[in-house]
């Protein structure tokens, strides 16, 4: 057995990693059982008992007893934390008081039923992660939890119960726990101790038998269990192999891995793997190694690939495809210890004698190599000879285009052997001209020369051309006799052995680094064209831009013609809505396999089993959530296939196209959420204004006519006077309301479209101020407006009423006897109008959300209720429709609040020079 290399003797530094992150933190233990009832609570308690009589400080957070009388015994003589009761729709809910632990500290805390979902107000939706915070806090946890609750396994358990479950926990949770203990009954004893009342009781029981806890329901979930738990500790025992870096494999449970090749008997090797795992019981892989010769493959070995990879998926193989060493034995045996395969089977391909001393062969490799893992070897039968009954004209076009390849081909392979031979003649004449300068004795090195050219340029064939060409030109020209093939010195027979030796060493060395570089350069590119590729679609927030730069990245990736589809939001159906190159159609063909695609969520059309016959392939493109659109590719070769790289290329593009896609949806879908409750609050805002501000003018006024008109003759002259004025005045006040909410209508319909004319502001402070006087009553007015201020390009109507908006709101929100101040100055080209007030000013939280519509700031809700909420948002609305802008912030000095407007230069109506009034210093 060969010495292990360092890479396979050093343990993984992932492993190492996640083991150091592991000791910063409590271990998690989970008592995991298939039902409710197997006694998850009872093992807990009793682990507990048996970690504090070691002297382990363990208090119990949260236990659920459900009143068994045996549950709660196993609770005396540990210490309980009280509970937390939390409000919840007029009632406490006592949930884990999850500060309380943190402040105690223990070593252990026992917290049940992991899936519960706690109570509004509380820290965390869930209680794992309450448990997440104790562990990270250093907290040792032991929680218990049911198959059913586990996130992946929502699904089965609903269809072999007819029961979804609601609470559920993330399988990281799971994966991540220190130790899982299984609590296992049989569906028998379970169901007895169902009879006996000690898991529900009365008619609860008898439901529960009815339903959920039938024997073939509990069977089946006790598998699930046991097989999840089983999937967990193999996952455990390869991260322990890869920590102590075990060479493996531990052969707790078989694995199967079928290696692939392009040769037709990798079906058989294929199905042979198939029936091996069925028999053990098995997970199995199916592997192709991509090496320096997958290059050279020609197209029907390429497609006989593929297609091979898509029958083991198809009969439930993980595959994947490796990239090649120098030796593919090694990629084999490091895939196969890494991932603890027990079986490798691989097929002994039919090869000419001189192929084994040439490239070695993996089979006896993978024999030396794979200790401790059991080789099974297929013998390949000759092929089949191919059936010409199949001859259609379908296949005539698909012949010429191979025959118009292969001529391509060849003549590229004539200039390659062409240029080598070039090469080599001048290396000759290069030899020759030294020579018949200096006496060299080592000449021959010059043509390793156009060796190392060839094998760096073209590859292994026309490098090794180079060699033989090589060695004759240097026999040829350079040994005694000359110009003859005969070798008189014995010594020169043994220097053109060792020659042609070192020239075919080099040429295969330097042709094999070559292809790995080529390789190498090809997967960096790729993987730099992904990066940027998914950085672009971060940045990309429209459903058209996205599906036009995805064909584009598509078509551009793998020279293809790309097209888009997405469903009709409507009706379903499949549209184009994307294609590089442009105007790329589709036909009958095309489309059907498009729908079949779309309805199946399965690849259809070319290269695949359904409606081959069509020109493209098409793939779903699908996220976690489910399918979102169908992209399409062809070539315009007629039989093109893409190869096993290009179809992995092609599904990672997709993958990143469908996340692109469902995310932009998913943010369409938030901003619809958003504007529909914003929506709602406004109905609603508008709802209580109507219903509160319009009502109560209109109550004071029907209340002071029904007055008059009942008891009229009652009332003195000074009374009916008093009556009817505040009928007047809340009629105005209410004709103000009205308006407000007209003007708010036109605002939010875009109908608002000013009037502009030069406009005094002396005439329009002095309008407004005649406006407000019942308002402005009981407050102190200050006026500073200086007289050479220049016109304004305003609407007069509005900039009125925005005014009176801001007036209006001084007085309603300032003491009686303080003062209301409007200025006005000019900043070099712009206006500044300011409306300040002495009341109690604005939160500087609420500056900005005083213009919305609707809002009052809510210190003030009862001087607020004395209007809609409307007038700042329509001063703001106005004001900005006029070319301005409006904010407000509080007094330096701290007594009250003001209301600033700005207009640009383009508002300012400059006057002619000799009717302009110098401004004041």
């Amino acid at each position: 057995m060969p010495n292990p290399t360092p890479t396979e003797s050093r343990p993984s530094p992932e492993a190492l990693l996640e083991d150091a992150h592991r000791e910063q933190r409590g271990k998690l233990k989970i008592f995991l059982g298939a039902a409710p009832g197997v006694g998850k609570t009872y093992e807990m308690l009793l682990a507990a008992r048996k970690k504090a009589s070691d002297g382990i400080n363990v208090v119990i957070g949260v236990v659920e007893t459900h009143g068994r009388e045996e549950t709660q015994a196993l609770m005396q003589g540990l210490e309980v934390l009280p509970r937390r009761a939390m409000p919840y729709k007029g009632r406490a809910l006592d949930e884990m008081d999850l500060d309380g632990i943190l402040q105690r500290r223990p070593q252990l805390v026992l917290v049940d039923e992991l899936a519960h979902t706690n109570a509004e107000g509380s820290r965390h939706p869930k209680r794992y992660q309450d448990i997440e915070e104790l562990l990270a806090a250093g907290i040792d946890v032991y929680t218990t939890l049911n198959i059913q609750h586990i996130e992946s396994l929502n699904d089965v358990v609903a269809r072999i119960t007819q029961v979804r479950i609601r609470e559920t926990v993330p399988d990281r949770i799971f994966d991540t726990a220190d130790d899982v203990e299984v609590v296992d009954l049989t569906p028998q004893e379970l169901i007895q101790r169902l009879n006996e009342g000690k898991v529900y009781a009365g008619e609860q029981a008898q439901q529960a038998l009815r339903h959920y806890f039938k024997q073939g329901n509990l069977t089946a979930l006790r598998e699930l269990a046991l097989r999840r738990t089983a999937e967990r500790v193999d996952d455990q025992m390869r991260h322990y192999m890869r920590k102590h870096a075990i060479r493996g494999p531990w052969a707790a449970s078989e694995r199967v891995l079928v290696c692939i090749n392009e040769y037709p008997a990798a079906a058989e090797l294929v199905r042979r793997a198939k029936r091996v795992a069925d028999r053990l019981n098995a997970p199995w892989f199916a592997v192709y190694v991509e090496t320096a010769r997958t290059h050279q493959l020609s197209g029907k070995q390429r497609e006989r690939v593929a297609d091979t990879l898509r029958l083991a998926e198809s009969l439930g193989a993980e595959t994947l495809t490796l990239p090649g060493s120098r030796r593919i034995a090694d990629d084999v045996t490091h895939y196969a210890r890494d991932n603890n395969i027990t079986q490798i089977i691989v097929g002994k391909s039919v090869r000419p004698w001189w192929f084994k001393p040439l490239h070695g062969s993996v089979v006896q490799d993978l024999v030396e190599r794979a200790s401790g893992i059991n080789i099974h070897i297929l013998a390949e039968d000759a092929p089949l000879p191919a059936d010409d009954s199949a001859h259609t004209p379908s296949t005539d076009t698909a012949n010429d285009a191979i025959t118009e390849h292969s001529e391509h081909r060849l003549r590229e392979t004539i200039l390659t052997y062409g240029n080598t031979a070039l090469m080599v003649a001048g290396a000759t004449l290069l030899g020759r001209a030294v020579v018949a300068l200096v006496d060299v004795p080592n000449i021959s090195l010059v043509f390793l020369a156009s060796v190392l050219w060839s094998a760096m340029r073209y590859g292994l064939g026309p490098s090794l051309f180079a060699s033989c060409l090589s060695t004759l030109s240097y026999n040829f020209f350079f040994t005694e006799p000359l110009y003859g093939f005969t070798v008189a010195n014995p010594g020169q027979v043994l220097a053109l052995i060792f020659f042609s030796v070192v020239a075919v060493l080099t040429s295969t060395l330097t042709a094999r680094e070559r292809q790995q570089s080529l390789s190498a350069r090809d997967q960096a590119r790729t993987t730099a064209e992904l990066f940027a590729f998914s950085r672009k679609l971060a940045g990309i927030r429209k459903l058209d831009t996205l599906m036009a730069a995805t064909a584009a990245q598509i078509a551009n990736m793998l020279h293809v013609d790309a097209i888009l589809m997405l469903p009709h939001p409507k009706t379903g159906e499949l549209l184009q809505v994307a294609s590089a190159p442009a105007g790329s159609a589709l036909d009958e063909a095309d489309l059907a396999a498009a729908a079949w695609c779309w309805d199946k969520n399965q690849p259809a059309g070319r290269g695949t089993d359904t409606l081959p016959g069509a020109r493209r392939l098409f793939l779903p493109l699908r996220t976690g959530q489910g399918r979102v659109g169908v992209v399409g590719v062809s070539r315009d070769i007629a039989g093109f296939l893409l190869a096993p790289a290009e179809r992995r290329l092609l599904d990672a593009l997709a993958d990143l196209a469908a996340i692109a896609t469902e995310r932009i949806r998913l943010a369409k879908d938030v901003d619809q959420a958003r504007m529909l409750a914003e929506t709602e609050k406004l109905r609603a805002s508008l709802l209580t204004s109507i219903s509160h501000d319009l009502r109560t003018p209109l109550a004071s006024i029907i209340g002071s006519i029904s007055s008059l008109r009942s008891y009229g003759p009652l009332y003195d002259d000074a009374a009916r006077e008093e009556m009817l004025t505040n009928a007047q005045d809340e009629a105005e006040r209410l004709n103000r309301y009205v308006a407000n909410l007209l003007d708010m209508t036109q605002l939010d319909a875009g109908a608002l479209k000013p009037k502009r004319e030069p406009c005094e502001l002396q005439d329009l402070v002095g309008a407004a101020v005649r406006r407000t006087q019942k308002q402005l009553s009981q407050h102190r007015l200050k006026l500073s407006i200086p007289a050479n201020l220049p016109l304004l390009l305003l609407d007069f109507v509005l900039m009125e009423q925005v005014l009176v908006n801001l007036l209006d709101n001084a007085a309603k929100y300032s003491p009686p006897g303080t003062q209301i101040e409007i200025t006005a100055s000019r900043h070099k080209f712009s206006v500044v109008i300011t409306v300040r007030d002495e009341g109690p000013g604005i939160p500087p939280a609420d500056q900005q959300r005083v213009f919305n519509k609707f809002y009052r700031v809510r210190e003030d809700a009862d001087h607020a209720r004395s209007g809609t909420g409307l007038g700042l948002a329509i001063c703001r609305g106005f004001v900005e429709a006029m070319g301005g802008r409006v904010y407000t912030r509080n007094r330096t000095d701290g007594s009250g609040a003001e209301f600033i407007i700005e207009f640009s230069p383009e508002v300012v109506a400059e006057l002619p020079a000799e009717t302009r009034q110098p401004d004041t210093p």
